[in-house]
């Protein structure tokens, strides 16, 4: 796993003749899908624009990025800005295999509909968790062989209303996924020291 962390690269040049299969998308998008999320809700949505035609209809949303196009496929990860709606489904197989009482469950789920009264709370979580997904499909992709880049440079709201997105849902970040045709751009991190502070006692 440790060195899946050091090969993954922003990736903004790929093949156009390489493609990922429906089946092998599924399977990275199930392990995105394992990512922790807030009292479980799983607070996101994958939009997958998978094939030419619907990348070219991407491609002027994308601000005209030659990757939208050349990538075998682009996830657009959202978040759910109304998770808390997804609390029975979560909670009640778990009543009812015997692995949470019904108490328990009312409790969680009293807790969740307070947080979600407060509409930051909301976007923030919606946020915070997709990318945790977001992460996780980029590094089960690049276990998988295939490279990957998340973008942020796109038109939120044209991209909404292109492909018809309800308004439960956000747009965080577009992700590329296809094969390499040039490395990545290199790139330097921060010292450990600039960007951790110690709390001791």
């Amino acid at each position: 796993m440790l060195s899946i962390i050091e090969q993954r690269q922003s990736v903004r040049k790929y093949d156009p003749t390489a493609s990922i299969s429906k089946e092998q998308l599924i399977k990275l998008l199930q392990l995105a899908g394992k990512a922790p999320s807030a009292w479980n809700l799983q607070h996101w949505h994958f939009v997958v624009i998978y094939g030419k035609e619907a990348q070219q209809k991407l491609l002027p949303i994308a601000y005209n990025q030659q990757q939208i196009v050349d990538a075998s496929a682009v996830v657009a990860v959202l978040g759910d800005l109304e998770a808390n709606k997804k609390t029975d489904a979560v909670y009640d197989p778990l009543v009812a295999a015997g692995k949470m009482t019904k108490e328990v469950k009312e409790t969680l789920a009293k807790q969740i509909e307070q947080a979600y009264t407060n509409r930051q709370y909301a976007r923030d979580a919606a946020f915070t968790n997709a990318s945790l997904a977001a992460m996780q499909f980029m590094l089960a992709a690049k276990a998988e062989g295939f490279d990957t880049c998340a973008i942020g440079g796109f038109d939120t709201q044209a991209f909404m209303e292109a492909f018809h997105i309800p308004h439960r849902y956000i747009p965080v970040m577009l992700i590329t996924i296809g094969k390499a045709s040039a490395p990545a751009h290199p790139s330097s991190r921060l010292s450990i020291d600039e960007i951790t502070t110690w709390v001791n006692g």
